[in-house]
């Protein structure tokens, strides 16, 4: 799972965590149980029309990672997260070299694009593979017809979204994530950064962030920058939520 930050109330005071041979379980004081209205509440973010819900489903699944998912059980992942009421979905062209974007795209396309939020993220161009071997070798079980090719500039920014909606199908991103750039400090602030911020004030998109698996860096976005909300990766287990002090 991963850690979105955005500013909000305090954990529900009945959610505490215990374990159990090794196990790990939610307990619900006995005066109270858990409702829908409790677990999909939404958020506004900040200086943006963006409402998040506070639950959401991750698609690097359904991007094939680490094994092959068959098309319909894609399909019909993200219906049984829709029918359980998860309005938030966050995708990556980087998940299955597109596969999540296009199959989250085809699930989600019957559906009322105002009752739902999508992020995608930028960083990484997906571009023809000169010299394909089989397989992708970052971790997802898709052929490697094209490549991942870095890019944080303001160009790169602008080519990634325009092929995400293309991938998606939809008219609008919601949130758009920096992805990944340890070790593109640089140019994310020089390039995606200002980019990003001329969008969300020109209405293209409703909110931009980073995605990481740090924090440090992330910390550095949010003191630097105009940034609007942050995903930490991999941050929010059972073990403990330190990062989101």
């Amino acid at each position: 799972m991963g850690l979105l930050l955005t500013p909000a109330p305090a954990s529900p005071s009945w959610l505490r965590w215990s374990s159990s041979q090794h196990r790990f379980r939610a307990q619900l004081n006995e005066d109270q149980e858990m409702t829908q209205t409790d677990v999909f509440q939404r958020r506004g973010i900040p200086r943006t029309r963006v409402q998040l819900p506070v639950l959401g489903l991750g698609t690097a699944p359904i991007g094939n990672l680490y094994r092959q998912v068959p098309e319909q059980e894609a399909v019909d992942a993200v219906a049984a997260a829709w029918d359980r009421g998860i309005r938030y979905f966050d995708t990556a062209p980087h998940y299955g070299l597109g596969l999540a974007e296009r199959r989250l795209g085809r699930a989600l396309s019957g559906q009322d694009r105002s009752e739902y939020v999508v992020s995608t993220k930028v960083g990484r161009l997906l571009r023809p593979n000169r010299a394909p071997r089989g397989l992708d070798t970052d971790g997802f079980d898709v052929p490697d017809d094209v490549v991942r090719v870095r890019d944080y500039s303001r160009d790169g920014v602008l080519r990634s979204i325009e092929e995400s909606l293309e991938r998606l199908g939809t008219d609008r991103i919601d949130i758009v994530y920096i992805h990944d750039p340890d070790d593109y400090w640089t140019e994310a602030l020089e390039g995606a950064v200002p980019a990003l911020s001329a969008l969300r004030d020109e209405g293209v998109i409703g909110a931009w962030g980073a995605g990481m698996n740090q924090a440090e860096m992330l910390q550095r976005f949010v003191i630097e920058t105009d940034i609007d909300v942050i995903m930490l990766a991999g941050r929010y287990t059972p073990l403990g939520t330190g990062s989101g002090n």
